[in-house]
Order: structure tokens, then sequence, then C-alpha cells
């Protein structure tokens, strides 16, 4: 069923092959890939490029992970494809450094709408996010990151830019997950990451859309240079 692959970004080149086995039927709603090691065996490819690409489909909703079974294609696929933005920079190989971009171009300019116009309500619930940012619970604290980024975007009040935020919201929760890893392996960063987002709620709170507009690029640019530092860090 599954092709040996040669060539660069093989995580990628896993993703296309299931998706393609998906479209052409070959791989039904329910059905249970085979095995990780078989995956490995048939595809020639690491398992790190394996669980990789597995996490990637799993985060854009085509695959599920069920606990001491495996993973399945999903049931309910035409759902699992409400995000095409999400699929094709997977399948195009987008890097961190590209969906950074991408970040800033939206969320820099998100955050200075929503100074502008956030509610009281709406400061309310971003403030109950920040107070919930945690030391140890780092899937709690993921969870909350995505959520205060969401929040903002809501805040904007703008259909357009809300629609491409849902198109999107696979990748930036992958995103979100990947970074903090990067972020977190030197854990002083924890307390910058909690000042960064208090900064960006209090220029929030001031209804002060330059200073909120610096403070996420502030931000979106210190967890860059942490991921930049990391990989360095990997290849020495």
């Amino acid at each position: 069923m599954f092709e040996p692959i040669k060539g660069v970004k093989l995580y990628q080149q896993v993703i296309k092959q299931i998706e393609k086995l998906v479209y052409e039927g070959k791989l039904k709603r329910g059905d249970k890939l085979p095995s990780e090691r078989e995956l490995v065996k048939q595809l020639q490819v690491s398992r790190t490029s394996i669980r990789e690409a597995l996490r990637a489909l799993e985060t854009v909703g085509l695959i599920e992970s069920r606990q001491g079974e495996g993973n399945f294609i999903k049931e309910k696929i035409d759902d699992s494809f409400l995000e095409p933005l999400s699929i094709m920079f997977l399948l195009q190989g987008s890097t961190p450094e590209e969906i950074l971009e991408l970040r800033r171009i939206i969320e820099v300019e998100a955050v200075r709408l929503a100074a502008g116009r956030i509610s009281e309500q709406e400061l309310e619930e971003i403030e109950f996010l920040l107070n919930n940012f945690g030391d140890e619970d780092e899937e709690k604290n993921v969870r909350i990151d995505k959520s205060f980024h969401y929040a903002i975007g809501m805040a904007a009040k703008n259909q357009l830019l809300l629609n491409i935020l849902n198109s999107i919201s696979g990748l930036m929760d992958y995103y979100i997950k990947y970074m903090r890893q990067k972020v977190i392996a030197d854990r002083k960063n924890i307390d910058l990451l909690m000042k960064q987002h208090e900064k960006i709620y209090l220029a929030l709170k001031e209804h002060n859309p330059q200073k909120a507009a610096e403070a996420m690029l502030e931000h979106l640019e210190f967890t860059n240079s942490c991921m930049l530092e990391y990989n360095k860090n990997l290849v020495k």
C-alpha cells in the first residue's frame, strides 16, 4: 500500500501519502493505520519522521490516536478537513520560521485592533486566563496559551480575521505547543513568557493599540529567538 520515501522533509512526504490514500479510498473512515514499526518498514524513514507526521495529522484532525489501540482514520473526515489552510501548510512543508512570519502578520494587527475594541467582559476573560497559568502543568499552560491568543482574535471584532484564525487553528495550536517546548527547555523562560503575556494584557486594558502591537511583536520575536537557540544547541 505504501511506497518507500526518498528525499528531504520526510515527515511531509509521509503526510502526503496518508492523505492520498484517504482520498483514493484505500484508507477509509475508521481504518486502523499500520503500527509505527510497520510504517517505518514500508516507508523506509525513521520512527521520528513517522511520529512527526502522525502528530501533525492528529493536530489537523485527520487521524485519532486511541490509547493502547493505535492510530485510526477519523470517522468524520469531512469535519476534520474544515481547516484547509492548516492541511496546505503541513503538506507544503512550511517551516516554524514561516509560521512565525504568518503569526506576525495576523496577530500583531489583531492585537492592535483588539486594543481599540475590546470589551470589559473580554478583558476579564483574558485576565482569568493569565491567572490560571501554572508553573508545573505544561499541558494546561499550552491550552491557556492557545485560548489567550484566540481571545485576542475574538476581541479584534473582525469576522474575516476570525475566519482566517479559525481556518488555521490546528496549525497555530501545533505551533504554540511546538514553540513552548523549545522555550521552556530553559526553565527561566517560563517567567519571561508570563511577563510577556501580562504586558500584552496591560496594553489591551489601557486600550493602547501601538503598545499592544509592540508587546505582541516582542513576544513573538522572543519565542523565535528561543527556538533558534534551541536548534543551534542541538547541532553543537
